[in-house]
């Protein structure tokens, strides 16, 4: 005995003549499930690509604070601005800044973005 349920065809594919066409036929309850759970998911994405596409907060942080960002030393945040990985500003005579968005691009770009916090 075959169950009576509410069907809805999820696909029907139009193939050349003298072949079969493959068809899915699933219960209305089931199918809007799938449909509730694709809708948040594709929510999630688009929510997910915002908070990607919105550039962090664009401040000056000094040699210090930049390494802790980064989890690097000031040494090693150094010889990377010198090498031309990273792009610092002059603050004055001595001291070097650098953007967190700059701070941001070097995480991405050198995958290391397991590093930000």
């Amino acid at each position: 005995m075959i169950p009576k349920f509410k069907t809805t065809v999820v696909g029907v594919r139009q193939l050349p003549s003298n072949d079969m066409v493959a068809f899915l036929l699933i219960p209305e309850s089931e199918w809007k499930q799938i449909v509730s759970r694709l809708e948040r998911l594709e929510e999630a994405v688009q929510q997910k690509a915002q908070e990607k596409d919105s550039p962090p907060t664009d401040e000056v942080l000094n040699v210090r604070q930049a390494a802790a960002l980064l989890k690097v030393t000031p040494a090693g945040l150094r010889r990377a601005r010198r090498a031309g990985r990273v792009k610092g500003v002059r603050i004055n005579e001595k001291e070097w800044g650098f953007y967190t968005s700059e701070l941001h691009r070097y995480l991405n770009r050198y995958n290391r973005s397991d590093r930000l916090g």
